[in-house]
């Protein structure tokens, strides 16, 4: 299967060498000058991976990212966010509207090739451990479902990105222990190299903020110097 990239760049130059790189790795480019136009053209089909420029004419690609992931069907779309804007709070803003990824300009297009290529093995599960438990959650990985089971209430389902999904399973594979940020890299990114551990605490972040309306984010728990581990018994009631 031949993956397809949509670049939402208006700068041509930029988006020529995207697309040139890309296509040179095997994959099915398109380009978009701006954001309505990228919407047009993920209508029928959705691409296998969204490249989205910071500054764009007529809505940010920051607001872009943010309406895509509240919409239903474009929740679980990655996303790739390119920009000049290079401050840690830049990124971290980038990260928060919901991208998976933060590249800066000027870029390498060997690194952000490889970055293309990590987002994308990252929509593959981990290996299938069966189906998990903790506390009310439960994690089905062959039906890839997440839902959150109290006594006396129907099963609520909960949506999760690729990323936020393969987090919660190792998680959840390995209740009580706590993982340090570099190791959630290794066994969940992959150890990839250009992944910084900052990028762990957003995509903990986000999980909480999906777990939070079936009241399961609390079993998520931050220990200090330490990292993060999966609880059977929250201490935050």
């Amino acid at each position: 299967m031949t993956h397809r990239i949509l670049i939402v760049e208006d700068e041509p130059s930029i988006a020529e060498l995207i697309a040139i790189n890309l296509t040179h790795a095997g994959y099915e480019v398109e380009r978009a000058l701006q954001t309505d136009l990228a919407l047009n053209m993920m209508r029928d089909q959705l691409p296998s991976l969204l490249i989205l420029d910071w500054m764009l004419p007529g809505k940010s690609g920051v607001q872009f990212a943010k309406e895509l992931r509240a919409n239903e069907r474009t929740r679980s779309l990655p996303i790739l966010m390119l920009t000049a804007k290079s401050d840690e709070s830049d990124k971290v803003l980038g990260l928060d509207s919901g991208a998976d990824d933060y590249v800066t300009k000027p870029f390498s297009p060997k690194e952000l090739v490889a970055r293309v290529k990590a987002i994308l093995r990252r929509q593959t599960p981990l290996e299938d451990s069966g189906p998990l438990a903790v506390g009310p959650l439960r994690m089905d990985p062959l039906s890839h479902r997440v839902t959150a089971v109290w006594p006396n209430m129907e099963p609520q389902s909960i949506p999760l990105g690729p990323t936020e999904y393969r987090l919660l399973q190792f998680l959840m594979s390995n209740p009580e222990r706590v993982h340090s940020r570099t190791n959630l890299l290794d066994k969940v990114w992959g150890n990839e190299v250009y992944i910084e551990e900052r990028t762990v605490d957003v995509h903990i972040k986000r999980l909480r903020a999906a777990l939070s309306p079936t009241d399961c984010d609390r079993y998520i728990e931050t220990v200090r110097g330490s990292g993060y581990r999966i609880t059977k018994m929250p201490t935050q009631t």
